[in-house]
């Protein structure tokens, strides 16, 4: 174990040296006047994955992460969130305020800035709804708009007397559909030219919408919800992360406080499950790219080399794409190599795909948490004036009309030792799961530690990675 751990920490002092001209290049410290040279911020991040690494070779060596580990929630609490009347009335308000969205993006104003469309979904619901299930638990399963409609429109088919059974799902699809529609939403977001137009996003809305029901009535509500529904999958994964779930106890459901982590030890062997890791952790890698001046350059230089405005955007829109493909398929490649090691140490002919590839869920998490958290504490205030006049049309419905939005909140500062510190702690937390099921998986703790060589080199690749493509944002 000590050889393997010098030559890792050897690679990372490799990367110390060349860090800084790399980092300083784009601005890190510069801008953010950090006590500090900014590379030790890099440094310091792997070398915590090193520490903690150790300690879990000498403190754990047995697996003591097990699904339904907790205990049974207040009673008060289990009232509360089993409530039918609550789940009606909060189903109610989300298909209300789904709909408000996609008309305010259909026939409010085109101004994005003053349409509560683009605010909402790329910041509320796209950002917002990712930190409320890792806090509440999935709460995502409720609150579904697409999920209250089909289950209305079956209600309603029902009571006609009409009965169809589902085609049955084909295993060999998994998640793949699921993969599939969270691309296209990421794909809008990140390499159209214009996601923020309101029509834009009002057929995208639609687009999503007639596909989401189509699988649903195609195979049923919940097979689809749980196998092809991009948001829904999404949501589910992030939720693993929260203390409060719920659980089949003697026939009947109830709200568990979860031993922390212990739904992240679950078994995920549905085909398509690391392409759809791949693009929840590649996407956000290929923003934060995207958005460093060297990369904006680059695109500056491609549109200014073209006469016609419309090609110029096209072929932007191209080399993105292929850019964020990429950082997907790179995301996929280095997790199945690290799984790959793995097998070989372990032998037998062992798959440990699904057994690792929850430890990722801690990292999409803090890399879409770090990367969009000012834009969470500051653009998520523009939605309290614009919820009063969500089309535009100079209303104050609500009386919010006149807030102003406190964009001095978050000192540069402020954000990037919060961005820093979600990166590390969910690495380290990641670590954590793939350890324990390592060691469940091996014939003995000392195995187990040699197939986390190449699962640590992959978190320092991801820590500091992570940190260096916020320093150049």
């Amino acid at each position: 174990m000590r050889r393997h751990t010098l030559a890792l920490a050897a690679l990372l002092c490799v990367f110390a040296l060349v860090a800084p001209e790399v980092a300083t290049a784009h601005g890190l410290g510069g801008i953010r006047d950090l006590p500090v040279p900014g590379w030790l911020f890099l440094v310091g991040g792997g070398t915590v994955l090193v520490v903690s690494f150790l300690a879990l070779g000498v403190l754990w060596h047995e697996p003591r992460l097990h699904v339904n580990a907790g205990a049974a929630a207040p009673a008060w609490l289990q009232r509360v969130a089993l409530s039918r009347v609550l789940r009606l009335l909060l189903r109610l308000v989300s298909l209300g305020v789904f709909l408000l969205v996609w008309s305010a993006a259909a026939f409010g104003t085109e101004r994005a800035s003053q349409n509560l469309a683009p605010t909402f979904v790329y910041v509320v619901f796209w950002v917002g709804m990712a930190v409320t299930v890792v806090l509440l638990g999935n709460v995502w399963a409720v609150l579904d708009p697409w999920r209250t409609v089909a289950d209305a429109a079956a209600w309603a088919i029902g009571r006609l007397g009409y009965r169809r059974e589902p085609r049955a799902y084909p295993r060999e699809l998994g998640i793949w559909p699921a993969a599939g529609l969270l691309l296209m939403f990421t794909t809008l977001e990140l390499v159209y030219h214009d996601p923020a137009n309101p029509r834009v996003l009002a057929v995208a809305i639609f687009v999503y919408s007639a596909l989401t029901w189509s699988g649903m009535a195609l195979f049923g509500r919940r097979v689809w919800a749980r196998n092809g529904d991009g948001f829904a999958v999404y949501f589910d994964f992030l939720s693993r992360v929260s203390l409060f779930g719920t659980r089949e106890r003697e026939g009947r459901t109830e709200v568990a406080i979860r031993q922390p982590l212990s739904k992240l030890a679950e078994i995920e062997r549905r085909p398509g499950v690391v392409a759809f890791f791949a693009i929840m952790l590649g996407t956000v890698a290929f923003d934060g790219v995207s958005r460093s001046s060297w990369w904006l350059e680059r695109t500056y230089d491609i549109q200014t080399s073209f006469a016609d405005p419309e090609t110029a955007d096209r072929v932007v829109m191209l080399v993105n794409l292929t850019a964020l493909v990429t950082a997907v398929l790179f995301v996929a490649g280095v997790y199945t190599a690290a799984v790959k090691v793995a097998e070989r140490v372990i032998g037998g002919g062992v798959s440990l795909a699904g057994v690792f590839v929850f430890s990722l869920v801690p990292i999409a998490f803090v890399y879409a948490l770090s990367h969009y958290f000012s834009l969470l504490v500051v653009q998520g205030q523009f939605a309290i004036p614009l919820v009063s006049d969500p089309f535009g049309r100079g209303w104050n419905v609500l009386g919010t009309d006149g807030f102003e939005p406190k964009l001095e909140v978050l000192s540069p500062n402020m954000t990037w030792y919060v961005q820093v510190a979600a990166l590390v702690l969910g690495h380290v937390a990641a670590l954590v799961v793939a350890h324990d099921r390592a060691v469940a998986n091996a014939p003995t703790p000392s195995v187990a530690l040699r197939t986390q060589y190449a699962m640590l080199a992959l978190m320092i690749l991801y820590t500091v990675g992570g940190m260096w493509l916020l320093s150049i944002g």
